[in-house]
């Protein structure tokens, strides 16, 4: 079966643009009750217990990825009782993480106490908290979590995100109430537990009624679970590194600089992810239709469809890094009153919009790179990447001043990236899958946007510098004025790019096969096709 590659992913974008709207939008409202009704040191806990779960979210070891990978080849090739064994071994498999994830979790309780710097709110037992949380991290592997990857795999999660999108409202009128009538964190953290169960069986139920013939049933062939067992080895070591790289950020500033600088770290850090979330709608939503392409056209049209997929998202990067430029600081302050302990000096958001600008730069590659599972080969990445990430924020908190010890985690992530982990995937993306004459082409873009992004952010911020006007008033001034200006820009420098690429999404795929070959993709086009490429592409594992 071959996927309706542009049709589908114009649905998911438009569901994950609607769906980041709302998850940028809650969790700041969220943010705001929390810093204004309990304080920053119940916002700290609550990023302090996200860091620990996503540490025990290793127990997944990344089956999921491997599971969704390994639905490609046979959706392409209509081999529905082969999907189907795969979901019954994934719903064994989660039953089986989720268990661990409670034991685990339950281990670590008389260690709790050792992660925290400083006092804890009087009126919370964190031990009773931590339960609650462990108690809804452990719940979504077991309620019907296994369905979400077929969606995935169908390039449909848009359906997914819809799902969510609505429960998030509904969630987030509940959460209002919570706080505004009880001011308990309790039942706030226990309205989260409800939700969570709510959410997985409402996915559960679209994904039966999209695809019913598609059931967890039948014994997957013993190569084939040796085959993703295989995959999960590669992916869980390209886990630990991502976890590594920003869950313990959190741990090293609680434990070295308290609750409050993580409340600090994580309203910066807040923005990155509610911006970086309008940004992924473009490479999210063509996860699964790279998948299918992969194995149904050849690598000379994969690389036309990742070079203008990546051009969609450079420009969005580019747009974005510069309206946080120059409304970083601003925003902070209005949300945090002015709180010195939350509102750090102007070298945080400037780091923080260095650390987008090159963490998302990156992600069309890694999307790619995951659909083709080129795992394998980088496999000590994230290890190497994230160690060198955990060492350079213990030296920098350690060596620079008070003032600027958060500073130095921001720049250990962007530095272990930069030095490490973007060479290194790239290599493998342009040595296993394309060739030099592509990397030539995707390195000469990336330079370009790179430039261009220093310019507009330099010239946003000036433009957002000229507004007179402070507070609320002045940050909507500045908002206008940055977004005029950075937006005709983009218009001026791109209309011919977007206006390419909205058409390339319309075009339908056999007129693409059709059009005519680059000097670069001709070099490439008497290598085999990428099904054809029988031990490295075989090769699987894990790039986030």
């Amino acid at each position: 079966m071959k996927l309706d590659f542009a049709r589908n992913a114009r649905r998911n974008m438009l569901a994950s643009a609607v769906n980041n709207g709302v998850k940028t939008v809650i969790p700041f409202v969220n943010r705001t009750l929390f810093l204004w009704l309990l304080g920053p040191a119940y916002l700290g806990l609550n990023g302090l217990f996200g860091s620990v779960l996503g540490v025990l979210s290793l127990a997944e070891l990344g089956f999921s990825t491997a599971i969704v990978s390994s639905m490609y080849k046979p959706i392409a090739e209509d081999d529905e009782e082969l999907v189907c064994a795969y979901l019954g071994f994934y719903r064994t498999v989660y039953r089986w993480i989720g268990t661990a994830v409670l034991c685990i979790g339950l281990c670590l309780l008389p260690f709790l106490r050792h992660l925290v710097h400083g006092a804890v709110p009087p009126d919370v037992d964190l031990h009773v908290l931590y339960l609650v949380h462990l108690a809804n991290s452990a719940l979504s592997y077991f309620v019907f979590a296994y369905r979400g990857p077929v969606l995935s795999a169908y390039q449909r999660g848009d359906v997914a995100m819809n799902v969510r999108t609505v429960l998030a409202l509904a969630q987030f009128a509940a959460v209002v109430l919570v706080l505004v009538l009880t001011r308990s964190y309790y039942l706030y953290v226990g309205t989260t537990v409800l939700f969570t169960a709510l959410t997985n069986v409402a996915i559960m139920v679209q994904s039966k009624r999209l695809f019913p013939k598609i059931g967890p049933r039948g014994a997957l062939a013993p190569e084939k679970r040796r085959q993703v067992v295989a995959d999960v080895r590669h992916i869980f070591m390209h886990k630990v590194g991502g976890v590594i790289s920003y869950q313990t950020d959190n741990l090293v500033v609680s434990a070295f600089l308290g609750l409050v600088a993580v409340a600090a770290y994580g309203n910066y850090y807040y923005v990155v992810t509610a911006v970086a979330g309008f940004v992924a709608t473009v490479y999210n939503a063509m996860t699964g239709g790279f998948g299918n392409r992969i194995h149904t056209e050849s690598k000379e049209a994969n690389f036309r469809t990742f070079l203008k997929a990546l051009r969609l998202s450079l420009v969005a990067i580019l747009w974005c890094s510069a309206m946080m430029t120059a409304l970083y600081q601003p925003f902070i302050a209005v949300w945090t009153k002015g709180n010195p302990d939350l509102a750090r000096h102007f070298a945080t958001p400037l780091l923080m919009v260095v650390y987008f600008y090159v963490n998302q730069a990156r992600q069309m590659l890694l999307t790619f790179k995951t659909a083709a599972a080129l795992w394998r080969p980088d496999r000590w990445k994230p290890l190497v990447g994230g160690a060198a990430n955990l060492a350079m924020n213990v030296a920098f908190v350690i060596l620079l001043p008070e003032k600027w010890k958060l500073d130095g985690v921001i720049l250990s992530t962007i530095l272990s990236y930069v030095l490490i982990q973007i060479p290194w995937e790239s290599r493998v993306l342009f040595t296993r899958f394309f060739g030099p004459a592509e990397a030539r082409a995707y390195w000469g873009r990336q330079a370009r946007f790179a430039a261009l992004a220093v310019a507009l952010c330099a010239a946003t911020w000036g433009c957002a510098r000229l507004v007179p006007l402070s507070g609320f008033a002045g940050l909507l001034a500045k908002a206008a004025a940055a977004a005029a200006f950075s937006g005709a820009a983009v218009l001026a420098l791109f209309r011919r790019d977007l206006a390419a690429a909205r058409g390339a999404t319309r075009r339908k795929p056999h007129a693409e096969a059709a059009e005519t070959k680059t000097h670069a993709e001709t070099a490439e086009s008497a290598e085999p096709k990428p099904h054809a490429e029988s031990a490295e592409f075989a090769e699987k594992g894990s790039s986030k």
